[in-house]
């Protein structure tokens, strides 16, 4: 169960991240409520950073109420260092969301939100460590998903949690950091008033 508890947290996050956020986000545009807030003093950033802080608050509630179930359930205790492992949520968390928020930002209507949900929800859970671990995939497929930001952050926050030494965390700080800039940006540039 300590294994696993970093891509337990992980399911919560993609759950809301990748299937809810996405949909929501373009819901406004295809109910057209992007037209009839143009004329309000709310821009289309600041819709998108309150949508993104709601789903932050379901992640934290998430996590509050596994981490607590975990160790009273299963009797998980932390052998690394419980502010690092918190510090890799934040930021897997941050990077999924952002992610949930590029797809919204992009889709044209819930419809297609809901196939590139899919299209990335799913592979992104099976080969990030998420359900099947990373350690016994093929090594070349490690080598292929392991720059993968959720890949990044589950490996990150299991090291942190079971105290193992981290390799280069530079690295997956880097790849998470990135990953939510260029989502953030690029959500933000194409989720414009009708």
């Amino acid at each position: 169960m300590e294994q696993s508890f970093g891509a337990l947290c992980c399911i919560s996050i993609c759950a809301g991240g990748l299937m809810g956020l996405p949909l929501v986000v373009s819901e406004y545009r295809e109910r057209k409520i992007l037209k009839r807030f143009q004329v309000t003093p709310v821009s289309p950033a600041k819709l998108l950073l309150v949508e993104f802080l709601i789903y932050v608050i379901y992640c934290i509630v998430s996590m509050l109420t596994l981490f607590p179930a975990a160790m009273l359930f299963w009797k998980i205790e932390v052998h690394g260092s419980f502010l690092l492992f918190l510090g890799s949520w934040f930021l897997t968390m941050v990077s999924t969301l952002s992610i949930g928020l590029l797809v919204g930002g992009i889709a044209k209507n819930m419809k297609s939100a809901s196939v590139i949900a899919c299209i990335l929800y799913f592979p992104m859970l099976i080969f990030s460590g998420a359900t099947l671990p990373f350690e016994v995939m093929p090594v070349a497929m490690q080598k292929i998903i392991r720059i993968f930001p959720l890949t990044q952050g589950i490996q990150l926050m299991k090291a942190a949690f079971l105290g193992l030494p981290i390799e280069n965390v530079l690295l997956p700080v880097a790849v998470m950091s990135a990953v939510t800039l260029i989502c953030f940006c690029i959500s933000v540039k194409c989720f414009k008033w009708e």
